[in-house]
């Protein structure tokens, strides 16, 4: 897989405090993602960019809102996030990514 498609795979990291929690309890990490790809896409970007081993991804399509643009009704964009479970003592520096 050539860099462009990594990086098209996987957008950007979700930071939070939830996001927080989960690397340091269960050593998870979230990325916002395509909505076409895959697990096996997921995990394999991963892998290639950060040069970490994957255990495991879980994910979940993120249904637009309704919102009100100027008096005038309007959705946000679907769209998709990954939670990444990395190997024991594995780590990302995802502000770095930020």
């Amino acid at each position: 897989m050539n860099d462009a498609k990594l990086y098209s795979i996987i957008r950007a990291p979700r930071i939070s405090e939830k996001t927080a929690r989960l690397q340091e309890v269960s050593n998870q990490y979230v990325f916002e993602v395509s909505t076409e790809a895959t697990k096996t896409d997921i995990k394999a970007a991963v892998e290639k960019i950060f040069g970490v081993n994957v255990r495991a991804v879980n994910v979940v399509n993120v249904k637009g809102k309704n919102k009100a643009f100027k008096f005038r009704m309007g959705r946000r964009a679907d769209w998709r996030k990954a939670y990444v479970t990395l190997a024991e003592g594995q780590s990302i520096d995802v502000m770095a990514t930020a």
